[in-house]
């Protein structure tokens, strides 16, 4: 399959089967995942895979939109570690290294067979005192990732696109 097919067959699933992740096609898109590019290279990105009960859990409270996976990615970045634009105070690269690296796992995730959700539906605040996670940690997504349940379709919106001409601009 080519990028560009990828990207049209490649959609968020809202409604999970209950089959279980197998171990080595996470571990695969997890290290595609670890091969993002990061701003200078800094690779502040951490990503936490909730699995076990406790963990899920914890995620179905802070979120609705679980889905019913058996495996949920919370990404974050560390603010100490992440690039901090010079002509800007206080604004780092952390969410753009963590959407490049979310990104990869979308794609790897689909070549292994898998489905994902990207989720901005949660408390970041809440999520890092839930899961206890260092002082300097950002948390920007859960991304839930398994099988998608028998006969999932995407939504009905999925495929409404603007035309280029709406969202490309040539200055």
């Amino acid at each position: 399959m080519t990028f560009e097919e990828m990207t049209a067959a490649r959609f968020s699933v809202k409604k999970f089967s209950d089959k279980a992740v197998e171990a080595d096609k996470l571990q695969k898109v997890l290290e595609v995942a670890g091969k993002a590019p990061t701003a200078r290279n800094a690779q502040c990105i951490r990503i936490y895979v909730l699995k076990s009960e406790d963990a899920m859990n914890k995620a179905k409270e802070l979120t609705p939109c679980v889905y019913g996976a058996p495996v949920c990615l919370m990404l974050s970045y560390d603010i100490k570690e992440a690039y901090p634009y010079p002509e800007e105070d206080g604004i780092n690269s952390g969410a753009e290294d963590c959407a490049i690296v979310a990104t990869h796992i979308m794609y790897e995730a689909l070549e292994q067979g898998l489905s994902t959700c990207w989720v901005n539906r949660v408390s970041v605040s809440k999520a890092k005192e839930v899961f206890n996670l260092p002082e300097d940690e950002h948390v920007v997504l859960f991304m839930p990732i398994g099988y998608a349940a028998e006969g999932f379709e995407p939504l009905p919106n999925h495929t409404q696109k603007k035309p280029l001409s709406e969202i490309v601009r040539e200055l």
